[in-house]
């Protein structure tokens, strides 16, 4: 779907140049001489670069239409994690380092929001919240105010989080996938 390049907003993706785009910022900019423009800058989906490019406000680029569906982490192979669609069971891979930000919050058997281009996927939503164990936990030291006091606990997918004393090894937390932080306890 085409749409002009004024329309263009943060996290949109195109297709610019035969590669897709998550764009980044958007500075629409009205010279005293010359016609308007967006300054757009542009992050490729799988190699990662940075591109600055400046489309005329009629200009038109390619809009990108993703496709939702529901996905169930299944496992790890290697470098790679698999996920199942929870409707055909048809088995999906991903590269490990696409997903290095939110792998740590992914358990066998989370359900996630996928988007799909191309029976590709690009990204995966994550639930709000997800319940995980404490492997390894600092010790509380004597004196520390209550109130104030938070200290570093090991969850079993390898991320460390700050949590309350009281919380300790074994014990099942909420964390906020969004924020990263200790919500309470399971």
């Amino acid at each position: 779907m085409k749409i002009a390049a004024s329309s263009l907003r943060p996290n949109a993706l195109i297709d610019y140049q035969g590669r897709l785009w998550r764009v980044s910022k958007v500075e629409h900019v009205k010279p005293g001489k010359g016609g308007a423009f967006a300054q757009v800058e542009m992050k490729d989906i799988e190699a990662g670069t940075k591109l600055n490019e400046r489309f005329r406000a009629e200009d038109k680029v390619d809009a990108i239409e993703l496709e939702t569906r529901k996905l169930t982490y299944s496992y790890e192979e290697g470098d790679a994690l698999v996920f199942m669609d929870s409707e055909t069971y048809e088995q999906i891979s991903v590269p490990r380092e696409f997903l290095e930000q939110q792998i740590g919050y992914l358990l066998p058997n989370t359900e996630v929001q996928a988007k799909l281009y191309n029976e590709r996927l690009i990204f995966i939503e994550l639930p709000p919240n997800v319940v995980l164990k404490v492997v390894d936990a600092d010790a509380v030291l004597k004196g520390q105010s209550a109130n104030s006091s938070y200290k570093h606990a090991k969850l079993e997918t390898g991320i460390s989080v700050l949590v309350p004393p009281f919380v300790g090894v074994g014990d099942l937390i909420k964390i906020n996938t969004g924020s990263g932080e200790y919500v309470e306890r399971a």
